[in-house]
Parts: structure tokens; sequence; C-alpha cells
């Protein structure tokens, strides 16, 4: 009888374990290190010779090293984005910096969640802060470590970089406190991103080749990071992903930086992937594969399901070798836009990449792999089937979200100490409705290069060389909005008041909807004692964006100055609905009040 009751109970608790879905008892750790700016043939395993990459290298033995990995994007929020969502930039929309991600587009942090892992992100600059420059990108993190709003160091290091030792130092502070698992955590290494600063004793080792210099600093951080995992016994089963965001041109194709092309010395970036328990250990894989690719191959490892909208798909089948086709990776960049250039997009496939411009390029990689020999013809079999893909690309991507409003003044200051052009430093994007219709930014790199070197120089607080620069583009585009705008703002901030009110004025008839412009040729006029035309430019930077504190600040002075104690009023009032607690707005609007109660007592009797 009770042999009975036994065999009764097993059966029972069968038949209810099977009606519960079965769940691995143990998820692996997911760390996820994004490196900036990382081209792949500057890593040691990647054949770079001149390099010591210890670290990749090693995850490179113990994991799958893909050889041909391209991101779509060489824009580090963008492409950075795109990492988080499996999504191409035209998908997601995240196309320029300080675009919310929208609430749509779930990141690989919320994706991960309800299979409860705790997750935390460690950021190397500002560029991806989600409270300025990538709102949204945080969502699904329970712990993403953003910048300090008010920095207390003029310093870059901890306003707008962290060191890479500072970030996985962060990084492991935080996996001790909090080491119940299972864990997402993503750290991103911004170091061989410009300006090449390596500290001793790489500065000295490679000070000819500072970039170099970066990476191994930056591989040295990773080393620290990997050396942590294996002292707290995560390492061995945990799913591991260092991955580049994009590469750098080094002077190819003339680009010094990037964001403007999609050459492969911008979008070829190095990806290894250490898979739990190191399976495929020493894998090599040669078919490309996209940075897409990376957060569908999460979740298939994981068992997740994943979003209904992906544009990559899961590597999986590469780590059993059950796949060899190489994926057709896109490129896009609407960086250009800034400059009032065309936007590009490519398509790599099948040893050949068309990138269409307004003077198009094909390249035959196989016979070119430097991008340098032309074949574009418009009758090509291979440049109307990239074409089809792209017009079906575009059939895809959902309508442009409308562009945000002015960025605070403090974001444009970050990009700029990033050597990125804000959106304000441009008036906006174009207004040109067909961008094939503008300039193809093949033609324009070297006023791109010397406006880069100018926002550096002047970070740098280097005067006399940002003005070299950029007198240098106006002698190559004498209408430059940009280069016009940052003189003024050299000669604003010099206190050479006049010069800037000159070049500031330039600015503002070339671009008449800058905002900025408008409101700095504003400042330089005022300075000047020129009351009417600072309250003409002021009038004008608040008509394009009311919200300006600072614009209508300042107006309110120059009212005073003019004796206008009623706009003067009207301006202050408008200040304080801004910032309520304003001393200096409500100082103005006391000033305001006195000077209309003046006007009004020595007005005649009667009136």
């Amino acid at each position: 009888m009770k042999a009975t009751r036994i065999v009764l109970f097993c059966c029972l608790a069968a038949t209810l374990a099977a009606q519960v879905p079965s769940r691995p008892t143990s998820q692996p750790n997911v760390f996820l290190v994004t490196i900036d700016t990382l081209r792949a043939d500057h890593v040691h395993c990647y054949g770079y010779e001149p390099i010591s990459t210890p670290a990749l290298d090693s995850l490179a033995q113990d994991g799958v090293r893909f050889t041909q990995a391209f991101t779509p994007s060489p824009i580090t929020n963008t492409s950075h984005t795109t990492i988080l969502t499996g999504l191409l930039p035209s998908s997601h929309g995240v196309t320029d910096f300080a675009v919310p991600l929208a609430a749509t587009h779930r990141t690989l942090a919320q994706l991960l969640k309800p299979n409860g892992y705790v997750s935390a992100a460690f950021i190397g600059a500002v560029i991806l802060d989600s409270k300025a420059l990538a709102p949204g990108l945080d969502r699904g993190f329970d712990f993403y470590d953003n910048f300090p709003e008010h920095p207390q160091s003029k310093s870059r290091w901890g306003r707008v970089e962290r060191r890479g030792m500072d970030v996985v130092q962060r990084a492991e502070t935080w996996l001790s406190a909090n080491p119940a698992g299972p864990h997402f955590v993503w750290v991103h290494l911004y170091d061989p991103h410009d300006p090449y600063e390596p500290p001793a004793p790489y500065s000295q080792i490679y000070k000819d080749r500072l970039y170099d210099g970066e990476i191994v600093y930056a591989d040295s951080a990773l080393d620290n990071f990997l050396t942590y995992l294996k002292k707290q016994g995560w390492y061995d089963n945990a799913l591991i992903i260092a991955v580049g965001d994009h590469g750098e041109g080094l002077g190819e194709h003339h680009e010094d930086t990037h964001g403007i092309f999609l050459y492969d010395s911008t979008t070829h970036v190095p990806l290894i992937v250490k898979l739990p328990g190191q399976t495929r250990s020493g894998r090599v894989v040669e078919p490309q594969v996209r940075t897409t690719d990376i957060l569908p191959t999460v979740l298939d490892l994981l068992k997740i399901s994943p979003p209904t909208q992906l544009d990559g798909e899961s590597l999986q089948p590469y780590f059993s070798g059950s796949e060899t086709p190489a994926r057709i990776a896109f490129g896009e960049t609407d960086y250009p836009l800034r400059f009032g250039w065309a936007p590009l997009r490519s398509v790599r496939g099948e040893g050949f990449k068309l990138i269409e411009a307004p003077k198009p390029e094909l390249y035959d990689l196989r016979a070119d792999r430097g991008e340098l020999q032309n074949k574009y013809a418009p009758w090509d079999s291979t440049v109307q089937k990239f074409r089809v893909l792209l017009a079906e690309l575009r059939a895809k991507t959902p309508p442009a979200a409308p562009s945000p409003g002015a960025v605070g003044q403090g974001t444009v200051d970050e990009l700029k100490a990033l050597g990125y052009l804000g959106r304000a430093d441009v008036g906006s994007s174009t207004n040109v409705p067909e961008p094939s219709l503008l300039p193809d930014p093949k033609d324009k790199i070297e006023e791109q290069n010397l406006l880069h070197k100018a926002m550096m120089a002047s970070e740098d607080e280097r005067p006399t060389e940002a003005r070299a620069a950029l007198e240098k583009v106006l002698q190559l585009d004498p209408k430059s909005p940009t280069a016009l705008r940052q003189l003024g703002e050299l000669e604003l901030h010099g206190g050479e008041y006049f010069r800037a009110g000159e070049h500031l004025k330039l600015a503002h008839q070339v671009s008449p909807q800058d905002v900025t412009a408008a409101f700095e040729l504003g400042q330089a006029l005022e300075k000047t004692g020129d009351l009417t035309g600072a309250r003409d430019a002021l009038e004008v930077s608040l008509k394009l964006s009311p919200g300006q504190f600072p614009a209508r600040l300042l107006l309110g002075q120059v009212y005073v100055a003019l004796k206008d104690a009623a706009n003067a009023q009207d301006q202050f009032q408008a200040a304080l609905l801004l910032q309520p607690r304003s001393t200096e707005a409500k100082l103005g609007l006391t000033r305001a009040e006195t000077l209309r109660k003046e006007q009004l007592r020595k007005q005649p009797s009667g009136h």
C-alpha cells in the first residue's frame, strides 16, 4: 500500500512539473564590453603585429573571433543604440545626438530584466549619458553610471570622459556590492577616441602611434576586468562579448577621424564572443556579420524570445559551423547633414560595396581592399541589385521622428569637447528637401578635418591654432556658417567684441535659422554698445527658440538700457517662468519695475 502511494505521488509530481515551464536553474552572466573607435586591423589577434593586445587575444582564444564584423554607423551614440537594440539606425531612429530612443524599441537590458537579470551600465564618455546625449539608452538598467550634472573639474577627465581603468573599477565596485545574479553588465571603454592621450607608460611606448597607445591602454583595462571576473569565479560560465562600436579614419580617404564616410576604415570592427563554458574556443569565423546581430545572439543563447522587429539575426549557426553564408551589411550616416552635406548609405556584400552618395561609389573588395578604385556605373548589375536592397530598406523604415528642439548650451559644449558638432552649431540640419542635391562629403572632407581640429584646439584652450584652422576653412568656403560661428565664438570669449560681431553677423546672414548664432550676435552687439542691434538679434533668436533663459535675461537687460521698461518687464517675467528661482531674473524684474515707476512719475500730470 505504501509503495502504491509513493508511485502515485511520483506520478502526480511529474504531471505538475510538466505543467510548469522549464527554466534553466542558472542563467549565465552576460558581460558586454564595447571599445570605442576601435579598428579591427589595429588589434593583434586580427593580424596587426606592431601592437600588443593580450586581453583581446586571450578572449579570442577562449571564444569565437569574427574577422568580418561591420557596424552600420560610424557615430558613437548611434552605433551603441544599434548594439543594444539589434536595429539599424534608420529603424531605431537615433541618428543624431540627444535624440530619444523611442519607447517602442526595447533595449537588451529591458529584454533580460523579466528573466531575472540585474543590469548595470558603465560608460566612458558623456556622449552616452542618458540624461543628455543618449536619452532612453538607460531603459531597463538597474544602474546606469551617468556623469555628474555639475562636474567639479574643468579637466576633460570626469567632465566629459573617463579613463578605461576608472570605468572598469566602477563596474567591479558595483558587482562586488551586487553579487547576486544573473548579471548583465555593459562596460564602455572610450579611450581610443581622439584626442589620443594615452597615460604613461603607453604615451612613451607608442609616442609615434598614440592611437595604438590608447588601444593598448584600453586593452589593459579590459584585462583588469577579465582578471576580476576570474577571481570572482564568474569568467568560465559567462557570456562575454567584446566589440568595437566603429573604427577611425586615420587619414584614409582623407578622413582624420570618423562620422562622415562609410569606408571600411570606420565600419570594420573587431567582434569576439566567449560562450558560457568556453565552448567553441579558438574558433575563427570568416563570413561577414553585423553588430545588429549581437542582441539576437544573446537572446538566442539564453533562450529568450526576441522582439518581432529586429534587423539582426543570431550568430549561433556560425558557432557550430552549420551556416557559412555571409550576411549583407548596411551602412548609414546622417552626420554630414550637420555641415549641410549629403547623408550617405551603403551596402556591403558578395565581395562588393556600394556607397550611395551624390557621386556614387562601387568597390570590388576582393581586388581593392582599400576602396581606392571606384568602379561605379549605373548599369552595373551589382549596383542595380544593391539599389533594390536600399529601396526595400527605405520602404521598411518608419517615418523620421520630428527633430528635437534646441539642446542646452551645456550639451553643445560637451559635444564640442568630444570633437563633435552640435545641432546648434550649424543651425539645425539642412532645409534642402532632396539630400542628393547637397554637396558630396568627399568634396568637403578637408573642411571637416579643419573644423574638427579647431574644436579640439578650442577645447584645449589653444585659440591661435583654432583660429588658424577656421580661417583655412573660410578660404575653402567663405560662407561656411560653422566656421563663421566658431570664429565669432572665439573672438567673443577672447573679449574681441567688434570682431566677434562681424563674424557672427555673417554667420547669421548665411544661416538665418541658426538660433545660437543670433543669440551670440546679440551678446557681441550688446558688448559693443549697439543696443538696438542686440535687441533685434536677440528677438530673432527667441522667435526661433522661445525657451532660452540666457537670451531672455540678456534681452531684458538690453531693454532696461534702452529705457523700455514695459518690454524689459515682459522678458524678465518670461525668464522667471523658465527659472523661477533665478536671482538675476528677480533683480532684473525689480530694476525694470523701478524704471517703470520713475517713468510714470516723470510723465506730465493729466496723462
